[in-house]
């Protein structure tokens, strides 16, 4: 892209001739904005996704309804629900319902500024996420967590998985908050994906960064394919359960948790998302 600036020049004869400049003044372009200003989730945007099982030990499933993703006066909400014996088509129980959305074969992309404002809700065990995610087998394919959250309300934490450097991944970085601006704040939680880096920023501040030849000690880099973008609520589980040390009543959620969520009070809130492609 370029950008095109006016040159006026001398006037002759009465008149005055203007040209055109073109300068190599790089354009960024806006290929995906929703700021869910519908009355409902925009199923030409997304994804609801329906899992019959899950991973990490996680304690929900997730399901297409308006009880677990719906628009609240222009913000997008997730919430889980407890819904003790729901059985899934396959015939899998679970005392939890949520949901997960994605963009896949609507907006896949390599490359550009992904960011999304978000809000959320404090109880240890939860395990909401943004991130995006690679077409092909896991982790061959790449994923980028630009934030996770497992309900300490003073930080977050952005990673990345990749053949070499998956599940305990020695690329993951925690952001601790200031007391009176925790993650029950709003904040925008974004990546800076290039060729060659991912940066990650915390409302526009760099917390983290992972370049190509950091990656490569470890193994492939998985990030020059496209990628599709993710949000979901995940409850207890694997990365939760390091944390809280949670056992019982359920893997890596606590009883006051469950209770929050019997109250409705646990939800991620999200503002808009955008993805910006850099101009060349």
């Amino acid at each position: 892209m370029h950008t095109y600036l006016r040159w006026v020049a001398p006037v002759l004869g009465g008149l005055t001739i203007s040209c055109l400049m073109i300068s190599n003044t790089a354009r960024s372009q806006t290929i995906f904005f929703d700021d869910f200003s519908g009355s409902k989730l925009d199923r030409s945007k997304w994804n609801v996704e329906i899992t019959g099982t899950t991973n990490n030990h996680e304690q929900q499933a997730y399901v297409d309804s308006s009880s677990t993703i719906y628009i609240d006066n222009g913000i997008l909400v997730i919430q889980p629900r407890y819904t003790p014996g729901f059985k899934t088509p396959e015939g899998k129980t679970f005392d939890f319902i949520s949901g997960r959305i994605n963009t896949r074969k609507k907006l896949e992309f390599t490359y550009g500024e992904i960011s999304a404002k978000i809000r959320l809700t404090e109880g240890a065990g939860l395990w909401p996420a943004w991130w995006l995610l690679g077409n092909g087998s896991w982790p061959d394919a790449g994923e980028i967590d630009i934030m996770e959250y497992i309900g300490e309300s003073d930080w977050a934490s952005s990673a990345v998985h990749g053949p070499g450097y998956s599940g305990e991944t020695p690329f993951v970085n925690r952001h601790y908050f200031p007391g009176n601006n925790d993650v029950t704040h709003w904040h925008i939680y974004a990546v800076d994906w290039t060729p060659d880096s991912l940066i990650f920023k915390y409302d526009g501040i760099p917390m983290f960064r992972v370049t190509r030849s950091m990656v490569e000690h470890y193994g492939k880099w998985a990030y020059d394919n496209p990628e599709f973008l993710v949000l979901n609520f995940a409850l207890g589980g694997g990365y939760p359960v390091k944390i809280n040390g949670v056992k019982s009543p359920y893997f890596g959620l606590p009883a006051s948790t469950v209770d929050a969520i019997k109250k409705g009070q646990c939800k991620l809130m999200v503002d808009w998302v955008k993805v910006v492609k850099k101009g060349a």
